[in-house]
Formats: structure tokens, sequence, C-alpha cells
């Protein structure tokens, strides 16, 4: 199968969500969260590094469940550039 390459705005949304959750696990380790989660600590890696910037949805919702962040953050946090802007429409994102 091939796959489509990602788009720049998927890549930064992917970099978003990986230091999103680099933050969160903030001392913990990467082994200890990853095992919480179900995921091998590689695929953490690959997820905070923004290698792996489209993990799949249960993935990412055990990862948040275990470091205590809502989807609803996530997904406004990895909608938005920089300046706080849906990359989409140009909008600020309400919070």
């Amino acid at each position: 199968m091939v796959r489509t390459p990602l788009t720049p705005w998927e890549r930064r949304r992917g970099e978003r969500l990986g230091a999103l959750l680099r933050r969160a696990r903030g001392e913990r380790s990467m082994v200890e969260v990853a095992a919480a989660a179900g995921v091998s600590a590689e695929t953490l890696r690959k997820i905070e590094t923004g290698r792996a910037p489209t993990p799949a949805f249960f993935t990412v919702a055990a990862l948040a469940a275990v470091l205590g962040v809502s989807l609803d953050e996530l997904a406004t946090v990895c909608g938005q550039d920089a300046a706080g802007h849906d990359e989409h429409d140009g909008h600020a994102l309400s919070a």
C-alpha cells in the first residue's frame, strides 16, 4: 500500500502533539508512561519526536488518559499554529 505524503500542516500538527505529550510526561520515564498506556516506548518516542505524526486514535487516547490530558485539549492545541490560530482558516481558537 502506498501512503500519501503528509502535508506540511499534518507534520506541524504531529510536532505539536509530540511536544504536548512530552510536556505532560514531565519527569516520568518514557518506559513508565508507555507501559501504562499499553504502547511501546519506541512508539511514544516516535510520537514525541514527530517521527510518527499521525498515530492511531486509540494510541493517542491511551497516552492522554495516562498523562491526564483531555482529548479536547489535544484537539485544540494540535489544530493551532504558534500564534494560537486555527491553521486551516486562520482564526484564533477559543479554549
